[in-house]
């Protein structure tokens, strides 16, 4: 038996579906079929009705869950306990995020909250939003800061999370600009201007993606490159590669220099939410002292 088909079972009771339970385990629907019924092996009993009507599990399935959400909790604490004996007198925080977060908003909270974490070892972890909401799931970290829109939003099981918009970022179309403040590329109805656009592995990506395709509006553009590293991106703007949505909040920097300078008004920006996310479970006392200031009064 493996731990991850407990955490399944919960989602699919969170759910009450099987595409949406597979959706926010990461996994393909036959895939993730093929785990509960491994569990089902397991147990020696059906966990859910399959008859065709509302999702609902069986009396053993609702046995097992009681047992499971049990488990994965008890399991969830202990290594974090385990992680926080690991050196004693010492805390330890792990912030579990992207890596374009990472080097902004990240950056701008734990230089907020530096005095609070003074003496304390904290740990960054990065990766794209699915790795990121993977490893915090599994208890590797004790807050998650992720990006928040209906385009992107993250699956969260309410009974067992709380979470707080912490900032507002926005995606902005620039382009690189001379001295007096011209923009090397311009948006026109009879020419298309290279785009620079991010991988779909990335949550930005889905954003700007999902923008373009809804977007009355939505300029001409022609696919020049793609890049999975926002902090790429800016680059290639700055060297006059093309175009990108880029976050304000990594763009800002380069704007005030003068490098660079948002295309058309706000009606092609994407404003967005960053949210920090933790367990309710009891965290360490460090933890919960950040998770206060991140509360709102």
């Amino acid at each position: 038996m493996q731990i991850k088909w407990l955490e399944d079972l919960i989602a699919l009771a969170e759910t009450r579906s099987f595409v949406r339970a597979a959706a926010q385990r990461h996994v393909t629907h036959p895939a993730f079929g093929r785990r509960i019924r491994a569990l089902e092996q397991w147990a020696g009993a059906e966990l859910v009705l399959r008859d065709g009507g509302p999702l609902t599990l069986t009396a053993a399935g609702e046995t097992l869950l009681r047992h499971a959400r049990q488990t994965v909790e008890a399991l969830t604490s202990a290594r974090s306990d385990i992680q926080h004996q690991l050196l004693p007198g010492q805390p330890v925080f792990t912030l579990a995020t992207g890596r374009t977060l990472a080097r902004t908003l990240a950056a701008d909270w734990l230089w907020r909250v530096r005095a609070q974490t003074a003496g304390a070892i904290v740990h960054v972890r990065t990766g794209s939003m699915a790795e990121t909401l993977q490893r915090f799931e599994r208890g590797e970290a004790d807050f998650m800061l992720t990006y928040h829109h209906p385009a992107i939003a993250v699956r969260l099981r309410p009974s067992q999370y709380l979470q707080h918009t912490v900032a507002h970022d926005r995606l902005v179309p620039m382009s690189r600009a001379s001295a007096g403040g011209k923009t090397l590329f311009a948006f026109s109805p009879s020419k298309p201007v290279p785009y620079l656009g991010y991988a779909d592995t990335l949550a930005l990506g889905q954003l700007v993606s999902d923008h373009l395709a809804n977007h009355g509006q939505a300029p001409r553009l022609t696919n020049a490159l793609e890049c999975d590293s926002a902090d790429a991106l800016l680059e290639y703007v700055l060297k006059g590669l093309g175009i990108a949505w880029l976050p304000w909040s990594l763009a800002i920097g380069a704007f005030r220099e003068g490098k660079i300078a948002p295309l058309a008004g706000k009606a092609l920006e994407i404003a967005f939410e960053v949210r920090m996310v933790r367990a309710k479970r009891r965290l360490s006392p460090l933890a919960e002292g950040l998770w206060e200031a991140v509360s709102p009064t």
